[in-house]
């Protein structure tokens, strides 16, 4: 075990690596003259990594996974080490070169104002020259995780960060990809952690950076995980929110707000309660997030009027939307008195009637939300 009597603090900094040979050493070299002890995970390099790092053997801390499992199981490792050599707060930064270890200190001097917290480091993705869709991808991202903890990060999707090791002590985690990044800052929320962010400063160069993020897969990875979060939340940590925090006071504050206008607010309503009722159950948020990041709408006022297709209500919208596609095809309801009798064609003519309608009602609806919006808050509203 380290010998921690020269560490107060109890900081272990850990770097997860695969393939990044051409700025490992750098980052080695960055990190060693801070004078923390560091833990580096290799995550099955196959490059000139292994190499490099056996100048290094007697200097740091080493994993070596034989193949490489992903970020998610190298960080899951380096819990596990932290947690049995008995340190109290895990720093992570990437070796690719995007972060810069000195920035440590920034970390290093929250811990010492609030010990025990999570403390991920802000990047300033568009003054540093990041590319566009990591821009719109952390935006998404910060969304997400401010619909799940209640919490407003700027950067939830920085790999320099700070966790707090004693909540770790009692959190299962699932996922083995770059989405356990997201799934651990949740659950550390969840969990009580105090959540802090520092600015930090990042270098994208295309010459020397090696990402492994793949766009297509990761990214289903992460929305798949988020619907998971989303639902727990929606089932037990958002009732429990509500009682120690009067969310209603939140969504009055977003409601009279002097940043944004009448018809924006009015509008995110609107839409709120469009793609609450709109066919697409189960997607309405995965569609209507991005939708509303796009449009710039409030975000906090369009996932509450959403949320008007909470089970209770469900049923209640099912059969207006079924009345209304009657009303709207001229179709009488299709009687099935019993379940024998239950053929494609019945099920397929039930369904266009109540789709048909469900899009007419959603429109309908989003419409008479959003003038009766406007028109409250246009009276009830300073000027």
């Amino acid at each position: 075990m380290e010998n921690l009597a020269s560490n107060p603090l109890g900081i272990l900094i850990a770097i997860p690596t695969y393939n990044n040979g051409n700025t490992l050493a750098r980052v080695l070299d960055k990190t060693l003259a801070l004078g923390y002890p560091i833990l580096l995970i290799n995550d099955g390099c196959t490059d000139n990594s292994a190499n490099i790092l056996s100048s290094y053997a007697q200097k740091i801390n080493l994993i070596t996974f034989p193949k490489n499992k992903g970020k998610g199981m190298a960080l899951r490792a380096a819990f596990e080490f932290a947690l049995a050599q008995n340190y109290q707060h895990l720093i992570t930064l990437d070796s690719d070169g995007q972060h810069f270890p000195e920035d440590v200190s920034c970390f290093v001097e929250k811990i010492q104002q609030s010990p025990h917290s999570l403390i991920m480091g802000a990047r300033k993705l568009k003054e540093e020259g990041a590319p566009t869709k990591s821009s719109f991808g952390n935006k998404f991202s910060n969304f997400w995780y401010y619909l799940e903890t209640g919490i407003k990060l700027p950067d939830t999707q920085t790999g320099f960060r700070c966790y707090p090791l004693k909540y770790l002590k009692n959190i299962k985690l699932y996922t083995s990809k770059f989405e356990l990044e997201i799934e651990v800052i949740v659950k550390l929320a969840w969990k009580g952690a105090k959540v802090h962010s520092v600015p930090i400063k990042v270098k994208y160069d295309p010459e020397e950076r090696v990402s492994h993020f793949r766009p297509g897969v990761d990214f289903f990875r992460i929305s798949v995980l988020n619907t998971y979060l989303v639902f727990l939340t929606l089932l037990w940590y958002l009732p429990k929110r509500l009682f120690s925090k009067n969310i209603f006071k939140l969504i009055w504050k977003e409601a009279v707000k002097a940043d944004e206008s009448n018809l924006k607010k009015a509008l995110s309503i609107g839409f709120g309660f469009f793609f609450g009722i709109v066919p697409i159950w189960g997607f309405q948020l995965l569609i209507g997030i991005p939708f509303s990041i796009a449009t710039k709408l409030n975000k906090v006022l369009f996932v509450t009027a959403a949320h008007i297709s909470i089970p209770p209500m469900i049923p209640l919208i099912v059969v207006a939307s079924y009345k209304t596609g009657q009303w709207l095809l001229g179709t009488p309801q299709v009687v099935l008195p019993k379940i024998s009798e239950i053929t494609l064609e019945t099920i397929h003519t039930n369904f266009v009637i109540y789709a048909w309608g469900a899009i007419v009602l959603a429109v309908i609806i989003g419409l008479v939300t959003t003038l009766l919006s406007w028109v409250v808050l246009h009276f009830t509203r300073k000027k």
